[in-house]
């Protein structure tokens, strides 16, 4: 090891550290008043990440100098920050939201339940199987939107908020695994795997279904006395409604760049199109939840600088465990560090068995929602999510026990099963 790297670790400890105090700043701010702008910054997770980034780069320039600095950072793959930005703006935008709306509202009428109570269901379950397909940030945002008003409102208990937030991120990040492109930590290992969709959904596909039901099903038993009918008309629903050809036209645009998702030059293409057509048609759109996108783009760009730094520690621990060892380590090791990074130190190591391969991912995709940083989608779900928590803040100890139950449902469906 060299100083670097040790400063790396060290700096990504920090960020750790930061990350888990985050809502500890935001009380800060509403008790302090006169430094609430600093304060609600340092609050913000999705800061956290890119400001200990620069960190780094500040004092790897010292150390090693500025060209060092420079090399390092450029030599990064920014992809999937860029990636999930795009995709985040194109989901969440107004004719998109609509027509995923209207098609589950349809379904709901026709289940056995009330309607809230069912979409609330289809928000938890339905979207992060969806996401198999869309992707798993995509998923995130739809679900995030559509159960923001329901679930994550100041009159529902702090509890079940946690709760719900906890099977919405182990259901986003198992859920994925039904294709081989869809969750980042499959997609670091199916090439190198040979694993194509075929192999995900008869090997971990159906297994995540499964607990992605009963997660769901759950927490919304648990949610139910609190739901509430679902509101009259607002002065927004009195606006133009959207014709049927521009949400198929926005539809088209986000089934263009999860086709194009490691294309970065095109997908980018295609989203300053998008961002030409939705001024064209301003009258059938919401503001673009742009400043949220570029948050999380922000903290992900960060994970992705911090996390190159970590290979050191990390892959000699991945590399030298028991197969079932090397399972409960990935499900522990992916709460402190991006599962997408561990796989893809697993991929690197030379003779792991196909046994170890299948426990490896498995862990690591049932450990996703255990904290913000586990899975690429989180930040996401938090950006979206976070104002309908006490102090407009999701607490890490919170999100990890609401996440804990769903982890080990996960988790025993990918050793029992």
């Amino acid at each position: 090891m060299n100083p670097i790297e040790i400063i790396g670790a060290v700096i990504f400890a920090l960020a750790l550290l930061h990350t888990f105090s985050a809502k500890f700043f935001e009380v800060l701010a509403h008790r302090h008043a006169s430094h609430a702008g600093l304060l609600h910054l340092l609050g913000e997770v999705e800061v956290v990440f890119g400001f200990w980034a620069f960190v780094l780069i500040l004092l790897m320039a010292l150390v090693s100098g500025g060209d060092a600095a420079v090399a390092y950072a450029e030599s990064r793959q920014y992809t999937e920050p860029l990636f999930v930005f795009v995709v985040m703006v194109v989901a969440a935008s107004r004719p998109v939201l609509e027509i995923v709306a209207k098609i589950l509202a349809g379904l709901a009428r026709v289940t056995p339940v009330p309607d809230a109570i069912a979409l609330i269901w289809f928000g938890l379950a339905v979207v992060p199987l969806l996401g198999a397909l869309i992707t798993e940030p995509a998923a995130m945002t739809l679900a995030a939107l559509m159960l923001a008003p329901k679930i994550f409102r100041q009159d529902m208990p702090e509890w079940l908020k946690y709760g719900a937030l906890g099977v919405l991120f182990v259901n986003v990040s198992i859920g994925g695994t039904l294709t081989s492109y869809a969750a980042p930590p499959v997609l670091m290992v199916a090439s190198a795997w040979q694993w194509d969709s075929n192999f995900m959904a008869s090997t971990f596909g159906w297994k995540a279904a499964l607990a992605v039901v009963f997660n769901a099903s759950v927490i919304t038993l648990l949610l139910r006395r609190h739901i509430t009918a679902e509101p009259g008309k607002t002065k927004q629903d009195e606006r133009l409604p959207v014709p049927l050809t521009v949400s198929l036209i926005h539809l088209a645009f986000l089934a263009g760049v999860v086709m194009l998702a490691h294309h970065p030059v095109f997908f980018l293409g295609l989203f300053l199109f998008f961002m030409g057509y939705t001024q064209a048609y301003e009258r059938y759109q919401n503001p673009l939840i742009l400043k949220e996108g570029l948050l999380v783009g922000f903290f992900l760009a960060g994970l992705v600088v911090l996390g190159g730094m970590q290979q050191w520690w990390l892959q000699p621990i991945v590399s030298s465990l028991s197969p079932f060892v090397l399972f409960f380590a990935a499900l522990g090791l992916t709460a402190i560090t991006d599962n997408a990074a561990l796989t893809y130190l697993g991929s690197l190591i030379v003779g792991l068995s196909e046994q170890a391969k299948y426990l490896l991912v498995a862990g690591a995709v049932a450990g996703g929602g255990l904290t913000v940083i586990a899975n690429a989608p989180n930040p996401a779900g938090v950006a979206l999510l976070r104002r309908g928590f006490n102090d407009e803040s999701i607490g890490a100890l919170g999100l990890l026990l609401g996440a804990l139950p769903p982890t080990g449902v996960a988790a025993l469906a990918f050793l029992v099963m």
